[in-house]
């Protein structure tokens, strides 16, 4: 049976959360789900669900956690048995399919290159985040794994992302666009003008350079830009959601004509709500490690637990990691 290894003590409201999602991915997934933290936490937690044992759920001790706010390089040095290590290390050593955590971003990423090393000709691994667009999802990456980037590293995320958009939502030829300051391939910087050249040869669907404006279009499957625009755009996206939420309610709530509106069209609303809500996608793919690792917020409810597990699942079933293998081969044959 496909087994899932879950970091138990990640996130910002663990282990209780994690535990319940946990618990819902088991009743409806066709996998095992195994726990891993320290024993004694995690069966208290799960104490709140009295039919868990007969739900294919383990629990793997690891008796230290790291924070939120640790340094993540020193705290997995001092921490050997930290969950996110040992989950791991469960993964590596085939005991496990793949890896979910919602918890310290640097230390997951940090024990997953440990763990699994990079597949062959990837330099740098990228978190893939789901973005919504007027048409369907689409994939953002780097959305914050990388600071820095070079132009080689941004051709390895967009045949990546190509990847993710094809497994995760079966796009049979996703578009790629380089995030830039203008369409034209001579604008941006020297990085964007090098990575534009790079991706225009690969064997891509490469559309050239789109503007911030242009992300949640739909024109493009897959964004590609570095770790630190990434992150800032995804940032700005959950504030500029929980803002326009926000807004919608004081509308709403201002008379009574609105309210009366709102009645009518609440189906309208919720779908609205579902389309921005990223516990919807559960988390985003580390691509380019050689083994099977997803990321969750680290505000993640228990139902973006729930579907990171799902996604887990899903991308272990059809060989999510040997497919990429296989993209960045053909594109390194390409170039």
């Amino acid at each position: 049976m496909l087994r899932i290894a879950v970091d138990a003590m990640g996130g910002d409201h663990a282990p209780s959360v994690v535990v319940d999602g946990a618990v819902a991915a088991a009743r409806h997934l066709d996998a095992e789900v195994v726990l891993v933290g320290p024993s004694a936490e995690i069966e208290r937690a799960l104490e709140a669900h009295a039919e868990w044992s007969k739900l294919g759920i383990a629990i793997v001790d690891a008796p230290d956690v790291i924070g939120m706010s640790e340094a993540p390089a020193a705290a997995l040095r001092r921490k050997p048995r930290a969950s996110v290590r040992v989950a791991a290390d469960l993964v590596a050593s085939g005991h496990a399919a793949a890896l979910v955590s919602v918890g310290h971003t640097g230390a997951t990423v940090m024990a997953a290159h440990a763990a699994f090393g990079m597949i062959n000709g990837v330099d740098r691994p990228a978190l893939a985040a789901t973005i919504p667009t007027r048409t369907r999802p689409a994939v953002l990456l780097d959305a914050g794994a990388n600071v820095e980037c070079r132009p080689q590293h941004l051709l390895q995320f967009g045949v990546m992302g190509s990847v993710v958009a094809h497994v995760a939502f079966g796009v049979e030829r996703p578009s790629v666009g380089l995030l830039s300051i203008g369409e034209e391939a001579t604008k941006g910087n020297e990085l964007t003008r090098e990575a534009h050249r790079l991706l225009k040869g690969a064997p891509i669907n490469f559309i050239g350079n789109i503007e911030g404006r242009e992300i949640y279009s739909g024109v493009a499957d897959v964004v590609v830009c570095d770790g630190f625009t990434g992150n800032v755009v995804l940032k700005t996206s959950e504030g500029l959601v929980e803002t326009v939420e926000r807004l919608l309610g004081d509308e709403l709530n201002g008379t009574f004509s609105s309210q009366v509106g709102y009645l009518l069209s609440r189906r309208a609303f919720r779908r609205f709500r579902r389309r921005l809500d990223y516990s919807e996608y559960g988390g985003a793919a580390l691509i380019g490690v050689a083994g099977l690792t997803i990321v969750g917020h680290g505000r993640s409810s228990s139902k973006a637990v729930r579907n990171a597990i799902a996604m887990a699942g899903r991308f272990a079933t059809t060989g999510f990691v040997h497919r990429v293998e296989q993209e960045i081969g053909a594109a390194a044959l390409a170039r």
